[in-house]
């Protein structure tokens, strides 16, 4: 799950009801921009993560023979991490505060990071993993937080956008660099520890910049929240007074509520929860989380010839994640998130569905998702890097040409009996390809305009203010919970029942989610708060 389910449940007040004098007497300081930008950070860092697994996993794979066991580790061991600090980060949050849970974090990611750098075994590269997952989702969470905690209202949303633009940048980063780095021996050393600098440099800030007013109000520092008030806004002595009576008037309606009203009927809050957990749900059992942890290996086995040429077809998933949140960041108040959950619905199911028969007429060769085209004749351990990077030799570190092992004639002649490749059916192996391509682009672009942002809306919607934090926390668990469960089990399922079965099934579950938005999730566009709660309280 995605972390910045934390964020929107902060990013929407009830009492959202300034005047216009108010709004205009509300600055932004450079304080405040730049505790935004520092935060924001972590979006580039989680997303960089999410971005870098497949074309990483496709040089890891040959190196050690990986299983499809071992592979599906290696890519849910950092979901794993991720999960385990969404159960057990909150303490953490509320103790520390967001500013040190960020720089707590940030050591983390490095110290995860270094992990993997060093690594020569898959014990170590999931070790590693899971200790970069628990630091990004935990400084995914603390910056939503933060981020939401020291904006005013009217610039809320502005800069909460800030924080998922970075994460959809960090996607296309960590594409990019799996394939920039492919051609190097042990490139994918260099994939894992481009990450450091960007959690150096949020270390560094972090050091200059405040806690949040919210947070010291909790500790009873309601005269240090005043300062940072005044240093992050710059407005009127009277406006700093009201902000810092709502903050209070926030905490103490929070604490009116328990955990377990959640799964009470009071104010349907039982249903509404209901609402929000299985539309995370169907946000990762539509096949998302798969189709980028496996995105180079996917698009190797529908016809492009070389790990080096699918991972760089697995770029455009990263752009097209990047340009499909532009319209959704600017068009959902006018449109509303139920519109746009519903077009994407059925562009996803019409995209998957096209890629399933295609998948049909490639005649795609189910190992070819688990095992490496290149390297099939090793001997050594798989487990063992050791003795693979001394075979690869002390070549140019800079060179350009892919390790041999990747464009080997046995490979060659592997993709040609299996059709991927020359003969007479060349062409139409071309066109198959390209096309499957174009499908995978279609669904990550259906995606990310929809079901990606927007179940984030809903979910600030359908709650209730003094509940919605400990709700969206409970939604959060499920969705990482989710994420780990598919992705352990994708490569399995594809070869039980095959990678066109696998989309079908997709596309079955976005009609799925077609249904349930029309029948059950509310139409929000143009209302405020106060009138969705209401209406959900009385069905």
């Amino acid at each position: 799950m995605d972390p910045t389910s934390e964020t929107k449940n902060l990013t929407s007040n009830p009492s959202e009801t300034q005047t216009v004098e108010q709004q205009r007497s509300t600055g932004v300081s450079w304080l405040l921009l730049a505790a935004a930008g520092a935060a924001s950070l972590s979006g580039l860092m989680l997303g960089y993560e999410m971005g870098l697994t497949s074309g990483v996993l496709l040089q890891l794979r040959g190196l050690l023979s990986l299983t499809c066991r071992q592979q599906e580790l290696l890519v849910s061991s950092h979901l794993l991490g991720a999960l385990l600090i969404c159960l057990a980060g909150g303490p953490v949050l509320d103790r520390y505060g967001r500013r040190c849970s960020l720089l707590l974090s940030a050591a983390l990611v490095v110290g995860g990071s270094v992990v993997l750098m060093a690594s020569s075994s898959l014990v170590a590269f999931t070790l590693g993993r899971v200790v970069v997952g628990m630091g990004t989702s935990l400084s995914g969470t603390a910056a939503c937080l933060y981020i939401a905690e020291i904006s005013p209202r009217e610039r809320r949303g502005l800069l909460v956008t800030l924080y998922e633009l970075m994460l959809v940048v960090g996607v296309m980063l960590g594409f990019s660099c799996s394939y920039a780095f492919a051609a190097l021996p042990n490139g994918w050393a260099y994939t894992f520890g481009l990450v450091i600098p960007p959690a150096l440099l949020q270390m560094a800030a972090l050091v200059f910049l405040p806690p949040s007013p919210r947070f010291l109000v909790t500790r009873g520092k309601v005269q240090q929240a005043r300062v940072v008030l005044a240093r992050m806004r710059g407005g009127t002595e009277e406006h700093l007074e009201k902000e810092l009576m709502d903050i209070r008037t926030g905490l103490k309606e929070e604490s009116e509520h328990s955990f377990w009203e959640l799964f009470s009927s009071k104010a349907n809050l039982r249903s509404r929860l209901l609402t929000g957990v299985t539309l995370v749900f169907l946000q990762q059992a539509t096949g998302q989380p798969n189709i980028l942890s496996y995105a180079s290996p996917l698009l190797r086995s529908v016809g492009f010839d070389s790990d080096a040429a699918a991972t760089l077809a697995s770029t455009g998933f990263g752009v097209v994640k990047v340009v499909g949140t532009i319209p959704a960041v600017l068009l959902v108040d006018s449109v509303g998130p139920r519109s746009f959950l519903c077009g994407g619905a059925v562009a996803m199911g019409t995209s998957l569905v096209a890629l399933g028969a295609l998948t049909l007429q490639s005649h795609t060769n189910l190992s070819s998702l688990c095992k490496s085209h290149t390297g099939s004749n090793r001997t050594h351990a798989p487990w063992d890097l050791n003795e693979t990077a001394a075979q690869l030799g002390s070549g140019d570190i800079f060179a350009t040409d892919p390790p041999h092992r990747w464009n080997s004639e046995e490979s060659l002649r592997a993709d040609r009996e299996d059709g991927g490749v020359g003969g007479a059916s060349g062409r139409g192996s071309s066109l198959l390809k390209w096309a499957s391509l174009i499908s995978l682009l279609v669904y990550v672009a259906a995606f990310s305009v929809s079901l990606g942002p927007m179940v984030y809306v809903v979910l600030s919607e359908i709650f209730p203010m003094g509940v919605r934090g400990r709700a969206v926390s409970v939604v959060s668990a499920v969705n990482w919970a989710t994420n780990l469960l598919i992705s352990m089990t994708f490569l399995t399922a594809t070869e039980k029942i095959g990678v066109a079965n696998m989309m079908f099934l997709y596309a079955a579950m976005s009609f799925v989610l077609l249904l349930f938005v029309i029948f059950c999730v509310p139409d929000t566009k143009g209302r405020t708060l106060e009138e969705i709660s209401k209406e959900l309280a009385e069905k």
